[in-house]
This record gives C-alpha cells, structure tokens and sequence, in this order.
C-alpha cells in the first residue's frame, strides 16, 4: 500500500473515531440536533428581522432552511451507523480497502448533497430579497459571525 493511501486511511478512521465519539456524546444527551437547529433558526431569523423582510419573503427563506435541516439532519442520524462500520472495518483482522472507499464515496456523496442545498438555499433567499436587505443581511452577518471563521 502507498504511504499517502496508508495516512488517507488512517486520518479517516482516527477522523471516524473522534467525530463519532463527539457524536455520541452530543446524542447521548438526548437533543444536540434539534439544540443546533433551534440556534441556527433563531439566528437566520434575527438576521432576517434586521433585513426588516416581508412574511412571504420570510416563508420562502424558513422553507430552503428547513430542506437544509432535513439534509443534516438524515446526514446527522447516519452518523452511529457509519462509526460502526469504520470500527468494523478497524477491528478486523485486514482492512478492507473497497468497503472504506465506499464509505468515503458515501459521506462524499452526503456532503455533496448538502453544498448543493446550500448553494441552492442562498440562490432562492437572494431570488426573493431586495439589493437593500441582501446588504443589510450581509451587513448582520459580517457583524455576528463567530470569531474563528
């Protein structure tokens, strides 16, 4: 096996290992998902309140919002069975280098759905706002957004 195949493999199932041991300490306390989504709604909507956005405008904007959470939320609920499969794959006596690419193709494939939303989410919210609120919620965001992004 070539050396950049063996640390691919290996920085995927330490990835697996850890992000599968966060997701179980957030799932383990019942509500991370839905927690995550109700911050994430009261932000978009506080952004939207600043924009001072029209009721229809604001519907259109909650339904890309919520294909989103759908998306992360059927990408999210996959999670446990996917660390399951990676501790297979690692407990095993051989790895079995076929089932791992599939897997990566699959959370690939996931993630790919998920930017395709996004970017189809910010198409629709910018279909539906005027130049001035598009610059008030640039404006929001650029002065609300988290300090390491």
């Amino acid at each position: 096996m070539k050396r950049r195949t063996v640390i691919w493999l290996g920085s995927l199932l330490v990835g697996g290992l850890v992000a599968g041991a966060s997701a179980g300490a957030i799932a383990a306390h019942g509500r991370g998902q839905a927690m995550m989504q109700r911050v994430a709604a009261g932000a978009i909507d506080e952004a939207l309140d600043q924009a001072q956005v029209t009721p229809e405008q604001r519907a259109a904007i909650h339904g890309a919002r919520d294909r989103l959470f759908t998306l992360a939320g059927d990408h999210w609920k996959a999670r446990p069975a996917r660390l399951e499969a990676v501790l297979a794959l690692f407990e095993a006596d051989q790895v079995d280098t076929d089932r791992l690419l599939a897997l990566r193709r699959q959370i690939e494939e996931e993630h790919a759905k998920i930017a395709d939303a996004v970017g189809q989410a910010l198409v629709e919210a910018h279909d539906v706002l005027t130049a001035p609120q598009r610059k008030a919620l640039a404006d929001y965001v650029r002065a609300h957004r988290h300090p390491m992004h």
